[in-house]
């Protein structure tokens, strides 16, 4: 952007606070001439802090539980023979980990900003969650070789009471998934409970594999059914990237349209046109927006400035607005780019 917007996009700390918040409404704006970005910060951060409280101890007590029971389903594991019982130990141990790493970034990300971090520290959530994703993608590997190798000769597997561990290791995901489920609107605890949910299927087709072999016998299963729920992991893993990317890209936001953001910003009597226009997410929850505005009359900028907060919010979601007014005469002066 050029003129007042050098550094776009966006060029205030308030831009990560009110996206983390996702609670600021708009105050009435300055004059004419004044950016358009003024805020009532006491709104909506008191829910903000007290919803990111609950999500670091929900991922906490995650933490704990899932590091516990992955020790045991990997001592089992190994000491039975069954590679599905074990790799969901090994799921579980990365899982603690994951987990510890999205309660780190959990905490960072509540930071205020500081004059050299302006925007704050809210792109530690997808940065966490980019890492998760990566860091998947080689647990995923590792065991998509070993059932390969255990294709041609599965080795004999003791069933008895790895299905009881199997068992209980289901319950303990489907509890620490209903601890995380209810805080997934953020990318950072979608990574950690992504590899929740790989865990819960990684514990029911252990118990599909091994209560298959103490009825049958049949061992191959349990390779078999390891490469299934790898396919399916892989899939979604693929998608948390994606999204980890776009926000780390200042991609506009999934669900908004930028031409018809640029129509709701033409649509208030007095805006000749908009350019310079810019929609980005500081850390995957809520969107922020800049934009340079030609107005025909600068005293009419206070009246378009509360209109267009008020339309931008009820049809796009969107609460943080830095709008710059040009006036159509100073527009039409200006001389001609010399780039």
């Amino acid at each position: 952007m050029h003129g007042t917007y050098g550094h776009a996009p966006g060029h205030d700390e308030h831009a990560a606070q009110c996206e983390q918040a996702a609670g600021c409404s708009a105050a009435p704006g300055p004059a004419a001439g004044g950016h358009g970005h003024d805020h009532d910060h006491e709104h909506g951060h008191g829910h903000a802090h007290h919803g990111g409280a609950a999500s670091a101890t929900a991922l906490a007590w995650s933490a704990l539980i899932v590091l516990g029971f992955a020790v045991l389903e990997i001592v089992v594991g190994f000491a039975s023979g069954s590679l599905a019982l074990a790799s969901d130990g090994v799921h579980m141990l990365t899982d603690a980990v994951a987990l510890a790493l999205a309660l780190g970034a959990k905490g960072l990300s509540r930071r205020r900003p500081v004059p050299h971090m302006s925007f704050g520290y809210g792109r530690a959530e997808p940065l966490a969650a980019l890492a998760n994703g990566l860091f998947y993608l080689g647990v995923l590997g590792f065991i998509v070789a070993e059932a390969i190798g255990r294709m041609s000769a599965p080795p004999p597997i003791q069933a008895g009471f790895p299905l009881a561990v199997a068992v209980a290791g289901l319950a303990v995901n489907a509890a620490v998934w209903r601890l995380l489920h209810g805080h997934r609107h953020d990318l950072n605890t979608r990574g950690a409970l992504l590899h929740v949910i790989g865990d819960f299927a990684g514990s029911a087709i252990a118990i599909v594999a091994l209560a298959t072999i103490w009825l049958t016998g049949w061992s191959l299963i349990d390779p078999i059914l390891t490469l299934v729920i790898s396919a399916l992991l892989l899939a979604a893993t693929v998608r948390l990237l994606r999204d980890s990317a776009r926000v780390l890209m200042n991609a506009v936001p999934e669900g908004l349209d930028p031409a018809l953001v640029e129509a709701t910003l033409r649509s208030p009597a007095g805006v000749r046109s908009v350019h310079d226009l810019h929609l980005w997410s500081i850390s995957g929850a809520g969107a922020a927006l800049a934009a340079h505005l030609v107005i025909d009359d600068m005293a009419n900028w206070p009246r378009i400035l509360v209109e267009l907060r008020h339309i931008m919010e009820e049809r796009h979601g969107i609460r943080h607005l830095t709008l710059q007014p040009e006036a159509a005469l100073d527009v039409n002066r200006r001389p001609p780019s010399l780039v």
